[in-house]
């Protein structure tokens, strides 16, 4: 796995450090380390099955590491689940609510946090 960084400033917004992570006999991520600094933008490269996708549910909290940590913005997140973490996630695979409208899907996780409809409208 690649990972294409762009310019930024020093302070991280994630931090991977030492993360192992094995299904079964399968050992997808061996120690990685990696760190995404603030205003920077991140690309995971590679082929399947080397990680990418692992990756992100860690930092997401879909998946603990087997071992080492994940931080972000400077605070340990490795225990602290997902709806506690403050981030948004887009899956590969299809995960809108098919009944709802485009809009109604991208403001959904904005009313969950009691944003206001002009403000929803606006971002």
């Amino acid at each position: 796995m690649e990972a294409v960084q762009g310019a930024g400033s020093n302070k991280n917004d994630v931090e991977i450090k030492g993360a192992f992570k094995q299904f079964g006999a399968n050992v997808v991520l061996n120690g990685i380390d990696l760190e995404v600094k603030q205003g920077e933008l991140l690309t995971l490269l590679g082929p399947s099955g080397c990680g990418k996708s692992t990756t992100l549910n860690l930092i997401a909290g879909f998946l603990d590491p087997d071992r080492g940590e994940v931080h972000i913005k400077g605070n340990n997140v490795t225990k602290v689940p997902p709806y506690k973490r403050d981030l948004g996630m887009v899956f590969q695979t299809y995960s809108l609510f098919p009944h709802m409208t485009v809009y109604e899907n991208l403001s959904f996780g904005l009313k969950l946090r009691k944003v206001g409809k002009a403000d929803q409208k606006r971002r």
